[in-house]
């Protein structure tokens, strides 16, 4: 029986992907040596970023697989090299990177930013419950709470004044909050204080809240991004590629028109708009009447206009707000309220766009720890 030629090896390579890199291993020239024998076995090297990869089983596993579904091969055996500092930053460059991460979202299926054109349409909101609905249905959940000027997320989770810990490996451990994980810089300044900060100080936190964070794994991570067009967005796109985009406006026209801003700097920086969501579509009072305070359609004309779906409208009710202030998300305290109906509703039609999960493997944590430095401060 013929065997593959090295090139088919190498096209089959590209179902591997990285999953913190989110590219396969032939773009990202992590493909070190193809070799094939007339006996059927085809060897494979592939170059990580550390010696010590956390996710090594997962490169087996899936080069095997791909390799072996070839015609002709009856075995596959890999081997494991670790990139020089060159090809290291020959990915970096290629990223827009200052470094490699070293496993911390390695584990996260799927990352959804989440953002605006401008503040004040119920963004954050949306978010605890948001992941509180994806957590109603059986899914693992993070939140990156990034409105750094802005943090709420805390307060809408019921969080105190409690600080993330740090492991034995030097990661910083996400506090827990209704089987959420979540991370904020709300956690390391005094409560209520304002956040100072120029654009290289915000780039160096979320980096280090993305990869040097014990994530572990997640189906869904849930970017909460400060309104605007800003430094934060355009660092998150450079650390996430292959994130999507979930846009909130309300249906009022000018929130719509603010919201495409947002929406055109997705596009700029190739994040993929996921679906559009319109809040505040309606207030229903507690006896269900329904006042169209801020008019209607917005949500629906813009998602036409990005060619995405609108993947719900939820009305503004007195129980959202409510929750939002005690640290209970609505779907909890209330699944039956109309708000958290439509937000549930929204988790659902997230999923259903989300990619199926990459095939990971439960590995066992570096012998020895990761000098990963935590220049924030930290209990």
């Amino acid at each position: 029986m013929p065997m593959p030629a090295e090139a088919e090896v190498r096209k089959a390579l590209e179902a591997v992907i990285d999953p913190e890199l989110r590219q396969n291993i032939v773009e990202l020239d992590m493909v070190r040596r193809v070799a094939i024998h007339e006996t059927g076995v085809v060897d494979v090297t592939v170059s990580l970023t550390t010696p010590g990869c956390p996710i090594r089983n997962h490169f087996q596993t899936s080069v095997v697989n791909a390799v072996r579904a070839l015609e002709g091969v009856a075995q596959v055996n890999v081997d494991f090299d670790v990139l020089n500092d060159q090809q290291k930053v020959a990915i970096q460059q290629k990223l827009g990177r200052t470094k490699l991460p070293a496993g911390a979202l390695a584990q996260v299926s799927s990352v959804v930013c989440i953002g605006s054109g401008k503040g004040g349409v119920g963004k954050s909101t949306l978010t605890a419950n948001l992941a509180a609905a994806l957590r109603a249905e059986g899914k693992r959940v993070g939140v990156l709470d990034a409105d750094v000027w802005g943090y709420s997320i805390p307060r809408m989770l019921g969080l105190g004044a409690e600080r993330p810990k740090v492991s034995p490996q030097r990661k910083i451990l996400p506090l827990e909050a209704h089987g959420i994980s979540v991370m904020s810089i709300g956690f390391f300044v005094e409560e209520d204080a304002a956040v100072v900060w120029r654009g290289p100080m915000l780039h160096k936190a979320l980096q280090q809240f993305l990869e040097d964070v014990e994530w572990g794994r997640l189906d869904h991570l849930l970017v909460d991004l400060p309104p605007g067009t800003g430094d934060v967005s355009m660092t998150l796109a450079q650390l996430l590629p292959q994130a999507k985009f979930l846009i909130v406006t309300t249906p009022q026209a000018t929130a719509q028109k603010v919201a495409r801003r947002a929406a055109e700097m997705a596009i700029k920086v190739d994040l993929e708009i996921g679906g559009v969501v319109e809040n505040m579509s309606a207030f229903v009072t507690p006896g269900g009447e329904r006042f169209t305070i801020f008019g209607s359609g917005g949500g629906e004309q813009l998602a036409d206009e990005l060619d995405v779906p609108l993947l719900g409208e939820i009305p503004l009710t007195m129980p959202l707000r409510e929750q939002s202030d005690a640290g209970t998300p609505l779907v909890i305290s209330d699944p039956d309220d109309p708000a958290a109906q439509a937000i549930r509703s929204v988790a659902r039609g997230l999923v259903a766009i989300t990619p199926a999960e990459l095939p990971m493997i439960e590995v066992e944590p570096p012998a020895s720890p990761s000098p990963v430095g935590a220049s924030l401060p930290m209990a």
